[in-house]
């Protein structure tokens, strides 16, 4: 019970967990990383149209699809890596000196400037963006795996062997095609046309529509087209577009360079199930009867998938649309090209100006001192007054300032040689020196993007100060997970008041779940001992005080695992009261296992109508293997007397009344 439990956990809590672990250090690097395959994308894309245009052999752009999509997935590493080495080169570096050189009297005055010159501007949308591309991720994270699940679920289900004349075909076409790999061939009622599913032990699909609806020569040329499939090891290819499509969602030319993909792969077994059987007219006519039974899991690899009007023009040799649009296709790849490649240098731009603009600003400082040095020289007593009046307005503005620019208050604080970057960075998002003593005399010492992700959620030393007062010692990460989820130094002494007693993370589990010291206080009310696992667990399933208290009435005590279990299965307190009036009277765990099994009242019923008197065990064993009331009846037909259920299931288990004709 405790895998269902993380599962339910780990589920609706990792993206905001992960969202916290990468605020602090790796959110914009991953934000630009994302804005920036934008223009990668559409570039990538562009080039693989150009060359697929180009291109007349099916294989070919096919391969440059393939190639294409693998560089989608590797630009946005790559550029993440950039970034996160030039950030940690960013933190080495020193900070110029800025020197502002105002006029006064016809005299230039040096003075430490208090402002940082606008280098770069920040995107302070870039973690929001960063939390979006995650909760997408996730979503169709959980979209895929349910996709695969079902498809597995699909491919164990009990299917039968096809018939000897459609086996030796098979077996024909895979020694034909050179296949080595052990195929398994099976008809089933899932499929409305022949499919290929699984990677590592591939199985085909024959639905009775088309052993029955395909004459011979159309069977052969639809196997050939599947086992062509396996041949090329398409189902891992379709796994790695899926990754990419899942990873990349957002962007428009992943899913269209993906389509292209998937038609170019149904074009090459096209072609080959053409080359094999020899007869491109029978192919084609049965691929315009299997889109009329077109329905196929999107992870498997179905002969009757991909634009029909094109495959069958192309089977039967004729010119398509496509082809006579190369030159097109070519233009508009270039002009696709040179706006992405366009839209990047802007980008770039954005992300990373030239600091020889600022360089320059800073160097234009010496040659005014240069040109005003007779005037400086004159006057030598005007030349440090300006400079006095401007320390007298620093310190009264910010008595803590040990100097009279934000750089010296910043070095006071104890962040000395900060980069221009850094202190960009800093002073936008509203960083003190004040603020940075504060965190400090904490005992906490992050660097510059902690010390940013502290201030960007709100993090005052107050705040910590009160989590401390709980007994709390947290990390820079750990606080800023407190103050994104909305935990309060009430929330934990509420917590504790109610008995529950966690670590950081299970105080954030507890919050993302909901949970609240009332909910917690009236488990324990109704006498259930819960840890904070044992409550997010809980919470995730939707148990509440009243479903608990309802198991109670039933004469029910179960432990906190065993009311999760029987609310996952579906165990209600009316399911306990009806199984109970039938006179049985299972344990919590056999509750369980009645309802996993899809065991009702009723059934019982009809056992006992029967005239059997079954236990808990009986009435298990009886429905997992099939007993039915007409089951029973058949058996009573043949004379057997004295029978009981578990006669009746080892009848069923033998096959004893199967019809022998058709094994």
């Amino acid at each position: 019970m405790s895998a269902e439990i993380i599962a339910g956990a780990v589920t609706m809590a990792a993206t905001t967990q992960l969202s916290n672990i990468l605020s602090s250090k790796l959110m914009h690097s991953l934000g630009w990383a994302l804005l920036h395959f934008l223009w990668q994308g559409t570039a990538l894309a562009a080039l693989a149209a150009g060359a697929m245009a180009l291109c007349r052999r099916t294989s070919v752009r096919y391969l440059i699809g393939i190639v294409a999509m693998v560089l989608m997935l590797l630009f946005p590493i790559g550029t993440f890596l950039l970034y996160s080495q030039q950030r940690a080169a960013a933190a080495n570096e020193k900070s110029p000196s800025v020197m502002v050189w105002p006029i006064t009297k016809g005299k230039a005055v040096p003075t430490v400037s208090s402002e940082v010159p606008d280098i770069a501007p920040s995107l302070d949308a870039l973690p929001w963006l960063v939390e979006a591309w995650l909760i997408g991720v996730a979503f169709l994270s959980l979209r895929s795996a349910g996709g695969f699940v079902l498809l597995e679920r699909e491919r164990r289900r009990q299917s039968r062997v096809v018939p000897d004349r459609v086996l030796e075909i098979c077996r024909s076409l895979q020694d034909r095609l050179g296949i080595d790999r052990a195929i398994q061939y099976c008809e089933c009622k899932w499929l409305q046309a022949p499919a290929v599913v699984g990677w590592f032990r591939p199985v085909v699909f024959f639905p009775a529509t088309a052993l029955t609806g395909l004459s011979e020569e159309q069977l052969q040329a639809v196997i050939a087209h599947e086992l062509a499939h396996i041949q090329r090891l398409d189902a891992f290819v379709n796994v790695f577009q899926v990754c990419v499509e899942t990873l990349l969602f957002y962007h428009p030319a992943v899913w269209w360079l993906n389509k292209r993909i998937r038609a170019e792969r149904e074009h090459c077994c096209d072609e080959i199930a053409v080359e094999v059987c020899g007869n491109a007219v029978e192919y084609a006519r049965a691929l315009t009867l299997m889109e009329e039974w077109r329905s196929a899991p999107v992870f498997a690899m179905a002969a009757n998938r991909g634009p029909l009007t094109e495959r069958i023009m192309r089977v039967l040799g004729l010119k398509t649309l496509g082809a006579g649009m190369r030159g097109i296709g070519v233009v508009g790849s270039l002009l696709c090209l040179t706006a992405a490649l366009g839209a990047g240098s802007a980008l770039v731009e954005i992300a990373h100006p030239p600091i020889a603009r600022a360089n320059s600003h800073f160097q234009a400082a010496p040659k005014t001192e240069a040109a005003q040095q007779p005037a400086a020289s004159s006057a030598p007593s005007a030349a440090p007054k300006p400079s006095a009046g401007h320390n007298a307005n620093s310190t009264s503005s910010s008595s803590s300032y040990s100097g009279s620019s934000y750089i010296d208050g910043m070095k006071a604080a104890g962040l000395p040689d900060l980069g221009v970057d850094q202190l960009i960075e800093l002073k936008t998002q509203g960083v003190t020196p004040e603020y940075v003593r504060g965190i400090h005399e904490l005992g906490l010492h992050p660097d510059v993007d902690g010390i940013v992700g502290l201030k960007v959620q709100g993090v005052t030393p107050e705040y910590i100060k009160e989590l401390r007062s709980q007994g709390f010692t947290l990390d820079e990460d750990q606080i800023i997970g407190f103050k994104v989820q909305g935990v309060t130094a009430e929330y934990v002494r509420g917590l504790k008041d109610a008995g529950i007693q966690g670590d950081a993370d299970s105080i954030i589990g507890l919050k993302v779940q909901g949970v609240t010291p009332d909910y917690v206080r009236e488990l324990r009310a109704l006498g259930l001992k819960v840890d904070a696992d044992d409550v997010i667990g809980l919470k995730v399933q939707g148990v509440t005080a009243a479903y608990v208290k309802g198991l109670q009435d039933q004469g029910f005590h179960p432990s906190a695992d065993e009311v999760i279990g029987m609310r996952v299965q579906g165990v209600t307190p009316e399911y306990i009261h009806d199984i109970r009036a039938l006179g049985l009277n299972p344990s919590a765990d056999e509750f369980v296992g009645m309802k996993v099994q899809g065991i009702t009242p009723e059934f019982v019923k009809t056992l006992q109508a029967a005239g059997f008197k079954p236990s808990v065990d009986d009435v298990i064993g009886a429905k997992v293997q099939g007993v039915t009331p007409e089951f029973i009846d058949e058996a009573r037909k043949h004379g057997f007397k004295n029978l009981t259920i578990e006669k009746l299931i080892e009848l069923k288990h033998l096959g004893i009344f199967d019809n022998q004709g058709e094994i």
